[in-house]
């Protein structure tokens, strides 16, 4: 009796190991990897991956220019200030014109025109701005364009990858759900990938202009202080 249930038991360990290696094998055979599903998405894939490529380069390309004018001009606003109580202008134009930075150019245009009037001085500092600004938006828009088109291409692979699921399906008759599941999963690919471009588009998109808004308010503060200065020894 002991002896027929040890060849029971063994039998069944063997039976359960069987079960296991052919569970690895069909898992092996049915792994897909990430390329290959990205394959699978057919055509509409390529102008979603252009998309991807477009979204990164204008995003950090963006992010590093934005970054660079967004610098602390602290020591710059010290060194003209200094240089005007002195009578020095021509020493607080250089060093407006070596700075190379907004803050530089918007007070080296006011620099240039002291002797005019406030407004006038006031106008040109402001225009200044709004160039320096408009270069810091330059191909912001185009990353929300990117958020909403690449979405829109991933529902419109899945779309054609329905058409074409149920197009075959009335040329062979096969109605199982293995045919409709099958292609179904492959075509919905590209509203997954259209979605994720579009979400990293959408929140680059409000980071970088996070971003220009900060340094539009920092330009404002700075333009307001070197007003104040010039009108300090009429007052």
């Amino acid at each position: 009796m002991t002896l027929l249930f040890e060849q029971i038991t063994d039998t069944a360990h063997k039976l359960i190991d069987t079960a296991k290696t052919a569970g690895q094998q069909v898992a092996a055979e049915h792994e897909i990897h990430f390329g290959e599903l990205l394959v699978k998405g057919g055509w509409v894939m390529v102008p979603i991956g252009i998309l991807a490529l477009l979204g990164l380069v204008i995003f950090f390309e963006r992010y590093f220019t934005i970054r660079k004018a967004s610098k602390d001009d602290s020591n710059l606003m010290i060194q003209v200030r200094a240089s005007i109580l002195s009578g020095n202008l021509e020493s607080a134009k250089a060093i407006c014109r070596n700075s190379n930075t907004p803050l530089g150019r918007m007070l080296q245009k006011g620099l240039l025109r002291i002797g005019r009037p406030i407004k006038d001085i006031e106008g040109a500092i402001e225009n200044v701005g709004k160039l320096e600004v408009s270069k810091l938006d330059k191909n912001i828009g185009i990353l929300g364009i990117v958020a909403g088109i690449a979405p829109m291409f991933g529902f419109l692979g899945t779309i054609i990858g329905v058409i074409k699921i149920f197009y075959d399906i009335s040329e062979t008759g096969n109605l199982s759900i293995g045919v409709i599941s099958g292609g179904l999963y492959v075509k919905m690919i590209t509203s997954a990938a259209g979605l994720m471009v579009g979400i990293v588009a959408y929140v680059g998109y409000h980071i970088l202009n996070i971003m220009v808004e900060k340094v539009i308010l920092r330009l404002e503060t700075d333009a307001i202080e070197f007003i104040d200065l010039l009108e300090e020894p009429s007052k």
